[in-house]
């Protein structure tokens, strides 16, 4: 879709609320239509500056039939919803790990290298100093990666526009969290402030809501799929754990949080998933094993505030963690105990709420190099490399996005070891979706999706990246497909 035609269906999506208050279907038929609509106008070839009288005309006539727009009062009346209730339904962002191609028949990893950071960044250092300054991938080193995914230029690679599909089950309820499951193309799972989480199937058409999980008495802050994708892990606002069999959509176990404590994150251990960590509202992380109930001794640990993401690396041995008051705290993690010892700890900016936190061994098999995303209320996604073992941050990026308050998330792309150029994708508080290239100095934008009517919270990509969906603090999922040019 021309850039002209995202800005007329973002408009539209901005008035969206408004109609038919009372039938919010009408409003999810609407805006699908009016995608289809513009995707067949975009290609007609007509002249950019019809385009663009047309874009001023149609605000002006939407302004005068429902009134000027205040978005940011929209913004603050659903940032203080989300966060008054736990400061909080805020993130851990799903481990992504290598790339589905290089991995086996089901596309797990187990291990992905013996080696320590330091002689990863050793290896890179040739490379790295002989790019611009300011540049984070080698490229001379990548070649093999790059030329696996044919000659194929950023902008095709990354040409999400069109609405593939819209779910609105948990209308009017914040979706903090949308994820797809582990190597999978078509299964999404969402979790809502409504206290329910949904599992959708996108194929065979039409997409559909397959179950809804209902159990917690108040908002689902998080969850997580297991690497075989049977089993998902939730976390509430109502100070439970609970172990979903995904397939039945039956609750298979109910865990109080040690502390009684509202818990605000959650992720499996990679390399056990009989192991989860959850972070809660009283500051503390703890290692809880699913099959016992329990928690795992000398598996907790106490951070600075309100725990809201966790990350681990590929290998599991690395555990990131950070709070409301600003905090990144690495932590060893010990294999055959589950024990946590803290190791290092970043203070990105006092007061600013970490709000996702997402580990990648980062963008080819050739030059590796772990990398940490982060997405903190501070207006600017923020992209650090691991330096060492024990977790230590060094700043390499940043990018600016629309983040002062909301539980904004963002992700690595999932294939970027056989693209050229290396893309992460993070919601936002103005209604938008970003795709920034992380090896550009300036103009890093790649692409920017309208057509959600609040602000942005959860993005994520299925495994051969054709699907991008993305979640809002209004409650709609919107599922957008990469065209084929």
């Amino acid at each position: 879709m021309a850039a002209v035609w995202q800005q007329v269906l973002a408009v539209d999506a901005r008035y969206n609320a408004y109609r038919t208050p009372g039938f919010p279907q009408f409003r999810t038929q609407y805006i699908r239509r009016r995608s289809q609509l513009l995707r067949e106008n975009a290609k007609a070839g007509h002249d950019p500056g019809a385009r663009r009288l047309y874009l001023r005309l149609r605000a002006q006539l939407l302004a005068q039939r429902y009134g000027p727009l205040s978005e940011q009062s929209s913004f603050r009346a659903y940032s203080n919803s989300i966060v008054r209730s736990s400061r909080t339904t805020l993130d851990r962002m799903e481990d992504f790990e290598d790339d589905a191609r290089a991995l086996g028949a089901r596309g797990h990893r187990r291990s992905v290298s013996r080696g320590s950071y330091q002689l990863q960044a050793q290896m890179n250092r040739v490379a790295y100093d002989e790019r611009p300054p300011g540049s984070v991938v080698p490229t001379s080193v990548a070649e093999a990666s790059r030329a696996m995914a044919g000659d194929t230029t950023l902008s095709e690679n990354y040409a999400f526009a069109g609405m593939y599909h819209v779910f609105d089950q948990h209308v009017d309820e914040a979706v903090p969290k949308v994820q797809f499951a582990n190597d999978d193309k078509h299964l999404l799972a969402c979790c809502s402030l409504d206290g329910t989480i949904s599992v959708c199937q996108l194929a065979p058409a039409p997409p559909a809501v397959l179950r809804v999980l209902r159990g917690h008495s108040r908002g689902v802050s998080d969850f997580a799929w297991s690497l075989s994708n049977d089993v998902l892990v939730s976390t509430s606002l109502d100070s439970t754990m609970r172990i979903w069999a995904a397939g039945e959509g039956k609750c298979i176990r109910q865990i109080p949080d040690p502390d009684g404590a509202e818990l605000l994150c959650c992720v499996f251990q990679p390399m056990n998933n009989n192991l989860t960590v959850v972070g809660n509202g009283k500051h503390n992380l703890h290692v809880v094993n699913i099959s016992t109930g329990k928690k795992v001794k000398g598996g907790s640990s106490k951070l600075t505030g309100r725990v809201l993401a966790l990350s681990f690396d590929a290998p599991g041995r690395l555990l990131w963690a950070g709070d409301d008051r600003g905090s990144v705290f690495s932590f060893l993690f010990d294999m055959a105990t589950g024990k946590l010892t803290k190791a290092k700890r970043l203070v990105v900016q006092e007061g600013s709420s970490i709000t996702s936190i997402s580990a990648r061994s980062w963008v080819s098999r050739e030059a590796r190099d772990p990398s940490l995303l982060i997405n903190a209320c501070l207006n600017k996604l923020l992209l650090y490399r691991v330096v060492d073992n024990e977790g230590t941050l060094q700043l390499k990026r940043s990018f600016q996005i629309q983040q002062g308050s909301h539980p904004v998330r963002s992700i690595f792309c999932p294939l970027m070891s056989f693209r050229q150029g290396a893309c992460v994708v993070t919601g936002s508080e103005d209604m938008c979706v970003y795709f920034f290239d992380v090896e550009r100095a300036s103009r890093a934008i790649v692409n920017k999706l309208q057509g959600h009517s609040a602000a942005v919270l959860g993005v994520s990509f299925n495994c051969d990246e054709s699907l991008l969906a993305s979640s809002d603090a209004k409650g709609m999922v919107i599922v957008w497909r990469r065209e084929q040019k």
